[in-house]
């Protein structure tokens, strides 16, 4: 047994491949807009760091990831839809989302602070600006940079809608101040403010008064009477940096905080070493501590996540609580006491075969509990984040009196980072290796994955790959154990690699993965070749490893092994730096150039061989500089014209019987960018995505070798996605 009766199926039919001619006529770019695109269910595997229920209308709820963009909460079906699947490569960034904001007076409008990175290499941010609840956008360039990964993202939120002008919106930036807008955030100005790392503002509903939380030299909360004229710290407050903070109906305040041992640690999710909650009172303006736990006698940890229900119910979560786990607690009386719900809930990870796995058998909260909400119109409803989904009680109301349920309500919110992925001419449908949850084996698109996980889930995975006539064996490594498996099932079992070439780095050494391993057609080899090492081969499915001769020089560039899926033995390289492609002949033993002459680029930026996967030595090299082909892996490479950029490359079933095999190809023809297909070897091409449908940047793509038409993509933090032409 592979997989199930559909893998055994699939492995039964052989594909018929025929030939023709590269020609040099002109590219026909042609626009198809009627693909089908949707998820690959796996469930969730990403860090969810914030969410926002409307306050004054039902079924309203947004949330926002670090790298898979933002969603919106369909309470008819409990799934998620994807907002920012209309962001294209060079808006790709805007794919992490640092914070949301709702207009209290339109329950339509919606705002979210989005970008990637704070280095000077990174493109800077921008806020998106929505008034059909996300279904369509504007975006207002900011002159700034956006963390949206960036340590302290777990924070906020940083964007907030003035409650009596929804005109005005506060935005405080994880580097470089408060801004403002007075125009429905067309445009924003730094204003003056008490300080340049801000984690959060709030603004009072009753007096409109505005709250700012630093993590400068001096942190703490400040506090503005006159919409930021003036700033001053409410020195009640301990010298910590406020993580989240909410009003009560009746102005009561909870603020959670956290610090560091090295005050430079920007905080959440990680780095919390100390912190406290706290409470001001709606009346008598006094603050107290109200903290329902103390990282006293060792103990190490912050507070993050806090919400106030409309009947005064008050809920918080600890911050890097290792020991014995983050927890959310309960207070029904203003904060004087606390419940822990760790210990009195369930949590239901059956859905998710992998989730089950992860956890170990174990039922906690989860880690990196940085944010949580109770619906106000639904008091049972308390959705909370971790480092790998969500989850959202069913029964909050009966705590005290039966265990407080929890689902694992992920479905649509895919947050997997593909590291690789391949559709095989036999065996499973679709392999895929994702960052931090291991990755699987699907043979039924249409349900995650039980038999087909690669165990165990709480490990990356940076390669996998199948024998081209030998499917059932498939190679894949890991960081963890032995550093690589090997399955003869097509990934129902796995084996570990009895011996590794990878030397993990030492103490202080710089870092390095495993690396990437190919195996051979008939599965006679195994080419291993860890990060910045040289190639090594094994004849004996890794009872031993011998050094490749000739393998290219410049270990810091990023050198992917491919194996000939037709012809035993043969593998290539593309040589980023000299502009080459190495083959072998011998399984690896020793590599020599066979073509020559290709852009020369650096290590930073994309570039992939492929080799057809029913033809032999029929390669082709996806580079900036565009798309070039081979179709024997001797003769010179040819420019495909038209194609002026290509970023990622993928083969399926030809469109006739007896056809060139479908190419997939993520690029730019003819000045626009897409997912394109061409079903005459590059002649002719047609965009198969649209412009709402463009995903950011791929990780991979892949064509299904067995359907025509039908491709598989990984876009970068949102999971796979199919995508089928019209019946």
């Amino acid at each position: 047994m592979i997989l199930g009766e559909s893998a055994l199926n699939r492995r039964e039919v052989m594909l018929a491949t025929g030939a023709l001619l590269l020609s040099s006529g002109p590219v026909c770019a042609a626009d198809s807009r009627t693909y089908s695109w949707s998820t690959v269910p796996f469930g969730g595997g990403g860090y969810v760091d914030g969410f926002l229920y409307h306050q004054k209308v039902p079924d309203i709820l947004y949330a926002r990831t670090d790298i898979g963009g933002m969603y919106r909460f369909e309470f008819a079906d409990r799934s998620w839809t994807p907002l920012l699947d209309h962001l294209g490569r060079e808006e790709a960034d805007l794919m992490g989302v640092l914070s949301m904001a709702l207009d209290p007076s339109n329950p339509d409008k919606v705002y979210a602070a989005c970008g990637l990175y704070l280095a000077d290499w990174a493109r800077k941010g921008a806020i998106l600006a929505s008034s059909d609840r996300g279904r369509t956008w504007r975006k207002t360039e900011l002159p700034i940079r956006v963390g949206g990964n960036a340590d302290g993202r777990g924070t906020g939120d940083r964007l907030v809608v003035d409650p009596k002008n929804s005109d005005v919106l506060w935005y405080g930036s994880n580097q470089d101040g408060l801004w403002q807008s007075k125009d429905a955030a067309i445009s924003f100005a730094k204003v003056a403010g008490p300080g340049t790392h801000l984690s959060l503002v709030l603004i009072d509903p009753s007096s409109g008064a505005l709250y700012v939380g630093v993590g400068d030299a001096q942190p703490g909360l400040y506090f503005s009477p006159d919409e930021g004229a003036t700033w001053q710290r409410v020195e009640a407050t301990p010298n910590q940096v406020p993580q989240h903070a909410a009003f009560a109906a009746d102005g009561t305040l909870y603020v959670t905080f956290a610090r560091a041992d090295d005050p430079s640690q920007t905080i959440n999710p990680s780095f919390a070493t100390g912190g406290s909650v706290w409470r001001r009172d709606g009346k008598s303006g006094k603050w107290r501590d109200v903290s329902p736990v103390k990282p006293e006698g060792g103990a190490r940890f912050g507070f993050s996540g806090v919400d106030v229900a409309p009947g005064g119910r008050v809920a918080v979560s600890t911050l890097n609580r290792w020991w014995p786990g983050d927890d959310i607690f309960v207070s029904d009386d203003e904060g004087q006491s606390w419940v822990a719900l760790g210990e009195r809930s369930k949590h239901d990870a059956t859905p998710y075969p992998w989730l089950s796995n992860y956890l170990r058998g174990e039922d906690k909260m989860g880690h990196w509990i940085s944010d949580l909400k109770i619906n106000p119109f639904k008091p049972d409803e308390l959705i909370y984040g971790t480092g790998y989904g969500l989850w959202m009680s069913e029964n909050l109301t009966k705590l005290g009196q039966e265990t407080v349920r929890f689902a694992f309500n992920v479905k649509n919110l895919e947050e997997t980072a593909t590291i690789q992925m391949t559709s095989p001419t036999g065996g499973a449908t679709l392999l895929v290796a994702m960052g931090d949850v291991g990755g699987a084996a699907w043979d039924d698109l249409t349900k995650t994955p039980k038999n087909g996980l690669f165990l165990p889930v709480n490990e990356t995975n940076w390669s996998v790959d199948y024998a081209g006539l030998a499917p059932d064996f498939v190679v894949r490594t890991t960081n963890g154990g032995h550093f690589a498996m090997l399955s003869e099932e097509g990934g129902a079992s796995w084996a570990a690699i009895p011996t590794t070439p990878y030397r993990k780095p030492a103490e202080g050494q710089a870092w390095k993965g495993p690396g990437t391993a190919a195996i051979s057609a008939k599965a006679t080899s195994i080419l291993w070749v860890p990060e910045r090492e040289g190639a090594y081969v094994s004849f004996d499915r890794g009872q031993s490893w011998k050094e490749s001769v000739g393998w290219p020089a410049g270990r810091e560039q990023a050198l992917v092994p491919i194996s000939d899926k037709v012809v035993d033995g043969v593998y290539y390289v593309l040589d980023r730096f000299t502009g080459s492609v190495l083959i072998s002949i011998d399984s690896g033993a020793t590599f020599k150039p066979i073509i020559r002459g290709l852009p020369k680029i650096e290590s930073w930026q994309s570039a992939q061989l492929a080799v057809v996967p029913t033809r032999m030595r029929d390669l082709w090299v996806a580079l900036p500089e565009g798309l070039f082909h081979s179709r024997d892996a001797e003769s010179a490479m040819a420019s495909v014209k038209g194609v002026e950029a290509a970023w990622c490359i993928g083969f399926g079933a030809p469109k006739s019987q007896g056809g060139y095999p479908a190419v997939y190809l993520w690029g730019k023809v003819r000045g626009r960018e897409g997912l394109w297909r061409s079903d005459d070897e590059g002649l002719n091409w047609t965009r198969i995505n649209d412009d709402a449908h463009q995903f950011g940047a791929f990780r991979a793509i892949a064509g299904d070798p067995l359907e025509w038409g039908t491709i598989y993509v990984a876009p970068h933090g949102r999971g796979v996605l199919v995508g089928r032409p019209p019946a």
